[in-house]
């Protein structure tokens, strides 16, 4: 029996959009009726999920749990969270409903050891979900050593994802803050960067510099559409 998707979105509403595009490019379908019946509640009114985990901000479950009830109600048989520091707060979720939410960091992880063995990835991602080490518990479980970035690196990174990429300004200016990161963790021993916020892989395909690169999203897409009885294109 074919299922439905639901996605809690609107964190940001770009990641979300990028997760709905990559579903419809990675699943087979000759016709409009070949593809998943998707649910998206694009919420962004969620609470920044950084500032919850490490200032003590807002909780954004309340208004998580909120979207995920329209998305129950709607039908969905399993719902995706496009935000990777959102990960901290899925098991507080989980325990609201009986519908299924992926794991994308489990699911990256599990990819990661297929596609890279034995290569020490980089985790990319907010200061929020590095404090949480919800990928290096998961790269762990892998049996995979990962490279966390530096205070200073950290910096750079929610640069490029809250003043460019959710700010929706220009990248291409950017491009060598993006280049100096990267080569600066490959000179630290990274072998494959995982782009572990959902901002981060509309940047690296904008700025087109040399990876290899893990995008999360596209793994969580492709495992959606095998949960939901469908087949990859390709």
């Amino acid at each position: 029996m074919k299922k439905s998707i639901g996605i809690l979105g609107g964190m940001g509403p770009m990641a979300t959009a990028d997760l709905y595009i990559k579903i419809l490019a990675m699943t087979r379908a000759d016709r409009d009726c070949d593809h998943i019946r998707i649910y998206i509640d694009s919420d962004g009114q969620i609470p920044d999920r950084t500032a919850a985990i490490l200032y003590g901000g807002e909780d954004p479950v309340p208004e998580m749990t909120c979207a995920l009830r329209n998305l129950e109600k709607c039908g969905a048989d399993c719902v995706l969270l496009p935000c990777n520091t959102a990960h901290c707060f899925l098991p507080r979720l989980q325990a609201l409903t009986d519908t299924p939410i992926l794991d994308m960091t489990r699911i990256a992880a599990r990819r990661c050891r297929e596609l890279f063995p034995g290569r020490r990835p980089a985790i990319l991602g907010t200061r929020g979900l590095l404090a949480t080490g919800l990928y290096a518990r998961a790269m762990a479980e892998e049996g995979l050593d990962c490279l966390i970035p530096n205070d200073e690196e950290q910096g750079r990174l929610m640069h490029l994802i809250y003043d460019v990429v959710k700010a929706s300004l220009p990248m291409e200016p950017e491009k060598e803050t993006w280049r100096s990161l990267l080569e600066g963790l490959r000179a630290r021993g990274a072998e494959v960067f995982l782009l572990a916020c959902t901002e981060l892989p509309i940047l690296a395909n904008t700025l087109e510099l040399d990876g290899p690169f893990l995008d999360p999203t596209e793994e969580l897409a492709r495992e959606a559409i095998l949960t939901c009885g469908y087949e990859l294109k390709g």
